[in-house]
């Protein structure tokens, strides 16, 4: 799985184009980023800019923003309808793909101190960076805004989580920290009366509804502070509007953690009340984008919903999703459009994208890459394959019964592993070809030499490594593939045996790229450490090979008795 990070700083300027689009050339300057919004106000004076990128990008491309804006804004001149802090007033980064929450919390904590090291900047750290209970909630970090920054650095319980306690006049402070994925969604319903969708939004929201007794009076507590009555579904905001434009009115709902309640729950928690006032769901909207995640979580719960099994391919789970969540009702939903991950490209020219004989024939050049690694890792994602087929040939399939969670299970997991599997087919090509740019380094001095030789030794030990997550990888699918020759259709036993073949394959061939990388290396304490781990794998590979292929010819001859 791609690393990929969301950071969306905001910016005290929404009215000057120029200071703009001065900021998100910083930004885009940095590799490994893709800038996919900008949106200023001018009320506001104030603009949130949304882009991507893997950990290094993402680290290079916020402080270069940072450091921009320090330069070009000017908060002594600053006046906007918006809470602000500084020239940088807030810069949150999102998990979200091939990295965890912690890691991103790690990035944070780097960025906080580059920026307050170099730029003289006073940094908070709020969410799940904050260092302090008091902390995790942006509002009071921001409390006071800029205009009370230069007293507030004087109370020793709120000096900056990185920097000194030193006024910045120009740049004031700024908030750095982890927060997880907000997904706008609106669920439409099939009239046009915002009370009746007002008050499903009361009944869903985390915070409820205001405590009423049967004459409808408010009722309050022994201080006389209202009491409320408990939303359904956690980390939901909601209200209900009428949208001109769809002449209908909507549930507007923003999802603050998708993990815990994610749209499909949403939608069918309305669908549910919508029923009960005699209304009918007509189907929802993505404002914005959304992590492929939450839509894969979607398709697999409406597959198990009509018994089918949920390891199909991702492009399968999403189309199911937009049909179940009803996603084309106002506005047409395009995946490439609105799915976050597939706004950033991992690998410029993807092999895998490459058509059967494209890929062949690019194969058979005298290029050496892609060579023998990008074939074991496809090789491995062709078992993986075979085995998600054959455990959705048994999930359903009458006589299997007591098989269908098992089945279910094994496809899901296939499916998985052969996304990863073709994505380790770029990966040791990309990795090669650093290599090779390696040696391309110069080295006319002592200097150039020793950073070019560091270099290469890293990009080997990489090259080394991608082989040997293809072999680690491919026995994962080896084991799935005994279960489905165990258990599965016993139609499809020989493609258990096709499945189980592929997978040596990739196991020993990736084998013989770790260990032909290893003569460029130093290390002899990795050295020995990679030889190892791949006289285990393939140990283990041939162990579990022999007992799949052993069952298969049994019951192929059994099937071929008179």
């Amino acid at each position: 799985m791609p690393e990929i990070i969301e950071c969306i700083p905001n910016f005290s300027e929404g009215r000057d184009l120029n200071v703009i689009k001065a900021i998100t050339d910083a930004i885009e300057s940095a590799d490994e980023v893709k800038l996919l919004d900008v949106d200023p106000g001018a009320d506001t004076n104030r603009t949130v800019v949304t882009f991507i990128g893997t950990r290094k990008g993402v680290l290079a491309g916020a402080f270069a923003g940072i450091a921009k804006a320090a330069e070009v804004i000017d908060m002594r001149k600053h006046s906007g309808a918006h809470a602000r802090l500084g020239a940088t007033d807030v810069c949150p980064l999102v998990p979200i793909s091939g990295i965890s929450a912690e890691e991103c919390v790690q990035i944070s904590h780097e960025l906080a101190q580059k920026v307050a090291e170099e730029l003289h900047i006073p940094i908070y750290l709020y969410e799940k960076s904050a260092q302090l209970p008091e902390r995790e909630n942006l509002a009071n970090i921001r409390s006071g805004e800029y205009e009370g920054l230069r007293e507030k650095l004087k109370d020793p319980s709120w000096q900056p989580d990185y920097g000194k306690a030193e006024f910045n006049a120009k740049s004031g402070a700024t908030v750095v920290g982890v927060r997880e994925f907000l997904i706008a969604y609106n669920v439409n319903l099939n009239t046009s009366d915002r009370k009746l969708a007002g008050d499903i939004a009361l009944t869903i929201r985390e915070k409820g509804r205001l405590k009423r007794d049967k004459k409808g009076d408010i009722v309050r507590d022994e201080n006389g502070e209202a009491l409320r009555v408990p939303g359904l579904l956690p980390y939901t905001k909601a209200v209900g509007w009428y949208i001109d434009e769809y002449k209908m009115a909507q549930v507007s709902i923003n999802l603050t953690n998708y993990k815990v309640t994610p749209p499909h729950v949403v939608f069918e928690e309305i669908r549910r009340l919508a029923n009960k006032k005699g209304l009918r769901v007509t189907g929802s909207e993505v404002v914005g984008l959304i992590p492929k995640e939450a839509m894969i979580m979607a398709g697999r719960y409406f597959l198990n919903a009509q018994g089918r099994s949920e390891g199909v391919p991702e492009e399968v789970l999403i189309r199911t999703a937009i049909q179940s969540l009803g996603l084309n009702d106002v506005s047409p939903f395009e995946p490439a459009k609105k799915i976050i991950e597939y706004q950033f490209k991992e690998f410029k020219d993807s092999l895998v994208e490459m058509t059967v004989r494209g890929f062949a024939d690019e194969l058979s050049t005298d290029s050496p890459a892609p060579g023998g690694g990008s074939v074991a890792a496809l090789s491995g994602a062709m078992a993986a394959s075979l085995t998600a087929m054959m455990a959705n040939l048994t999930h359903g399939k009458k006589g299997y019964e007591r098989y269908f969670n098992r089945m279910n299970v094994v496809a899901v997991r296939s499916q998985e592993l052969k996304d990863e599997l073709l994505r380790l087919v770029d990966l040791d090509t990309a990795a090669f070809n650093e290599v090779m740019a390696c040696f391309r380094l110069p080295k006319k001095t002592a200097e150039d030499k020793a950073k070019r030789r560091a270099a290469i030794q890293e990009a080997t030990k990489n090259a080394a490594s991608v082989p040997l997550q293809v072999m680690e990888t491919s026995l994962k699918v080896l084991e799935l593939t005994e279960t489905v020759s165990k258990y599965g259709n016993i139609n499809s036993i020989s493609d258990a045996g096709v499945a189980a073949l592929s997978a040596d394959a990739a196991i020993k061939g990736a084998g013989l790229n770790v260990l032909i990388n290893l003569s460029g290396i130093d290390n002899q304490e990795f050295i020995d450490g990679m030889r190892k781990k791949v006289a285990e794998l393939k140990q283990t590979g041939r162990r579990m090979v022999g007992r799949v292929m052993n069952g298969v010819d049994k019951k192929i001859a059994a099937m071929n008795q008179p």
